[in-house]
């Protein structure tokens, strides 16, 4: 019996492989034409159009700018192309004053690293400096001279921002998938303390805060996908005309971002109340219908936000903040028969987040605090 469990445990995890994999690979399919076509027209060029033999770093340099990275494009043709250029002057003075052997290309090595280190946090610039300063010590001079290979990396470079232009994707499609999965994290967050003041459980409580504290990756990735969007929306004239929506997304992620964290406090907050028997059954019932509510507003906020076209979007938008005001203008201790000063907390509490939402949604800053009840 344990072995057909087991083995079928083990199919059911191969299967789910296989199917993430044919997933991942049918959404690579354009990609990797794009990375294919650049570095094998920057390596024909590099070869045939400039004579230099054997040009693998316009090929992988073209690789490595275009990428499966969220990182801009520029920069990493930048960090390329200014990496195996410093690299090889480091090398080649380093290779004068020590000469050549293992030693020495362990000395060059950690040096270029330092170096690349004190002069860019980059990851592919620390690499291409280290990896261009070792070559110059280890290997044979190109016939075309050292800094051939220099060359063939900007020509990988420009190739890849060339197809970056000539064939670029929709610089919305990441960030409004990244802001619909915050956003459901977000949901999650709220329906989570709502059920744990249901049913009393502080543990529910203290997993909501868990799982507020790990939306901090989606949000760093989702300003990562927004820089490199941002550059394809300037480089490619066809998406010029949508860095306006990239811009309002990104003002709606600071605002997000905030209401994350005070999730996070809230939710630490609630844990304490369920702890303490601070909230009636009255004051519990009223505030987990509030969390349901913010739930369901935020995720008509999420199909604003991740809406294909402006009509929807606005429409979306105008929705979620009729939603989200109809919920502020219940944010108010008595009117929640709260009567103990940690239940009221935990509505003080909610109150900033509740008007971050609604600045995400696009609502003015004096706007969205007056849709809370004064004190």
């Amino acid at each position: 019996m344990a072995t057909g469990t087991g083995f079928s445990a083990s199919t059911r995890f191969l299967r789910g492989r296989v199917r993430t994999g044919i997933t991942r690979s049918r959404n690579s399919v354009m990609p990797a034409a794009q990375m294919t076509a650049a570095a094998v027209g920057a390596y024909a060029f590099a070869e045939y159009v400039l004579g230099h033999k054997g040009p693998l770093f316009a090929a992988t340099s073209a690789l490595i700018a275009l990428g499966f990275s969220r990182d801009p494009r520029l920069r990493r043709v930048m960090e390329v192309g200014l990496g195996c250029t410093i690299g090889i002057v480091v090398g080649d003075l380093l290779l004068h004053w020590l000469g050549s052997g293992i030693w020495q290309a362990a000395v060059v090595l950690f040096f270029s690293i330092l170096l690349a280190r004190f002069l860019d946090g980059g990851t592919i610039f620390t690499t291409q400096l280290g990896l261009q300063s070792l070559l110059v010590v280890l290997l044979p001079v190109p016939p075309g001279g050292p800094f051939t290979r220099s060359l063939d990396a900007v020509v990988g470079g420009l190739f890849a921002l060339l197809l970056t232009v000539l064939i670029p994707k929709d610089p919305r499609r990441e960030p409004r998938k990244d802001v619909r999965m915050l956003l459901h994290e977000l949901s999650k967050v709220l329906r989570e303390c709502a059920s744990a003041l249901h049913y009393s459980d502080s543990t529910q409580a203290w997993h909501a805060l868990i799982r507020g504290r790990n939306c901090q990756p989606l949000v760093d990735a989702m300003r990562q996908s927004l820089r490199a969007s941002g550059e394809v929306a300037t480089l490619a004239p066809a998406y010029r005309r949508h860095r306006d929506t990239l811009d309002k997304l990104e003002t709606s992620l600071d605002y997000i971002d905030l209401a994350l964290r005070n999730s996070r406090v809230f939710a630490r907050r609630l844990t304490s109340a369920i702890n303490h028997a601070a909230l009636s059954d009255e004051a519990t019932q009223n505030i987990a219908d509030v969390l349901q509510e913010t739930a369901m507003a935020v995720d008509s906020l999420s199909a604003g936000l991740a809406a294909m076209n402006d009509s929807e979007r606005r429409a979306n938008l105008r929705t979620a903040r009729l939603e989200l005001s109809a919920v502020a203008a219940q944010l108010h201790p008595k009117m929640l028969e709260v009567r103990k000063l940690e239940g009221e907390t935990v509505v003080m509490l909610f109150r900033p987040l509740m008007v971050d939402l609604l600045e995400a949604a696009g609502m003015e800053s004096n706007e969205a605090r007056d849709a809370l009840p004064p004190l």
